[in-house]
């Protein structure tokens, strides 16, 4: 998940809809737990990420799936 989140959210090298659906829910969950608020802002501000991506991302934010992504 490491490397899509860094795909999606930080370069935009790929969007969501090029990665399996299954996938989603923990590529979300790994940004929330990687990425500083003002990074989520960012990838919303620069289109890597669509509105809906954006609220559930801050949505899992100190959430246990997030969790289970610190230090990954």
């Amino acid at each position: 998940m490491r490397g899509y989140g860094f795909a999606i959210y930080e370069d935009g090298s790929r969007k969501f809809d090029t990665v399996a659906a299954s996938y989603h829910g923990d590529i979300k969950a790994f940004a929330a737990a990687t990425f500083a608020p003002e990074k989520l802002d960012v990838a919303l501000s620069t289109e890597r990420i669509n509105e809906t991506e954006y609220r559930d991302t801050l949505a899992l934010v100190g959430s246990d799936e997030a969790q289970a992504w610190v230090g990954v």
